[in-house]
């Protein structure tokens, strides 16, 4: 006989031949979450095979099709659905109503990165070059206007090159290549996001000086790496959003823009696969902030 080990309910679970993971989990007197009854037609029931996934079942064709929905990764299953051929641990990934009500609005969504996923991205940080001197000398109205004006300008910039606007920090912009659907060219990509928001940030200029006397200058900074994409929600506010070490690092690269001067900065893991297709006007080794250790940084002509 067969057993289950559930981190979850620290609790070791015989199974008998034949039966799913769902219907040992019930009889064993856990409360496995199961919203629509154990028919595969909701994902409450999924279970992250920690150890054994060798033990289960090839996925049938109902968990197939959910699987492919969702994009399921091969140690997450339908616990409603997997049948074991030897012993396996487990964690249940649904133990209360606030999961079940966050893995329904998953399947409602229909947005590939519901689930949460590992992959290769490319992250640019931007941010503008006297703002915070125009920041403290208008009123909080005209700040606010003008901060709108040109999030809007560039979000048709980024959007045309293949981008999303992860996050907004006063005049700083998040902005991830490869968090939706395409996969190659995102270091190119990124950079010439920013060569056109520089060359929109030209016209920009003639509005500000026309309405205010001042102008902006853009810094920004590039990283390629892997990183955990989602799609995060409050409720009322859902966003695409980056975890990881590549958004630290690419945050910092940015950063030291104001230490050479520069007014794009990319990483060598970045540089890497655009070193054929740009021009550098040198390269910087140099500490970022917060991270150990000498990095080189190219400086990329825009």
């Amino acid at each position: 006989m067969s057993h289950i080990y559930s981190e979850s309910d620290q609790k070791r679970i015989e199974v008998a031949e034949r039966e799913t993971i769902l219907a040992s989990s019930l009889k064993s007197g856990i409360k496995h979450t199961h919203a629509c009854g154990g028919n595969a037609r909701c994902s409450t029931c999924r279970v992250h095979v920690v150890e054994g996934l060798e033990h289960c079942e090839p996925r049938n064709s109902a968990e197939e099709k959910m699987k492919d929905l969702l994009r399921f990764p091969d140690d997450i299953r339908l616990a409603c659905q997997t049948r074991i051929s030897g012993d396996i641990k487990i964690r249940r990934l649904v133990v209360d109503d606030l999961d079940a009500q966050i893995i329904n609005d998953q399947l409602a969504s229909h947005d590939e990165n519901s689930l949460g996923r590992e992959k290769d991205i490319a992250v640019l940080f931007t941010d503008l070059a006297n703002y915070t001197e125009f920041a403290e000398s208008l009123p909080a109205y005209d700040v606010v206007h003008v901060l709108n004006r040109y999030y809007m300008t560039m979000n048709e910039i980024v959007t045309r090159h293949g981008g999303v606007i992860s996050d907004v920090a006063g005049d700083g912009m998040l902005i991830l290549f490869g968090a939706c659907k395409k996969e190659d060219g995102l270091v190119i990509d990124a950079i010439r996001t920013v060569q056109a928001m520089r060359k929109e940030l030209k016209h920009f200029n003639e509005y500000l000086e026309s309405m205010y006397g001042r102008s902006f200058g853009l810094r920004a900074g590039i990283h390629y790496g892997s990183a955990i994409i989602g799609h995060f929600s409050t409720g009322s506010m859902s966003k695409v959003a980056a975890i990881g070490d590549t958004v630290n690092l690419a945050s910092r690269i940015e950063q030291a823009n104001k230490q050479f001067g520069s007014q794009l900065l990319i990483s060598e893991s970045a540089y890497e696969h655009v070193s054929k297709h740009v021009k550098t006007s040198g390269s910087h080794s140099c500490q970022l902030k917060g991270k150990s250790g000498i990095y080189t940084l190219y400086e990329v002509e825009v």
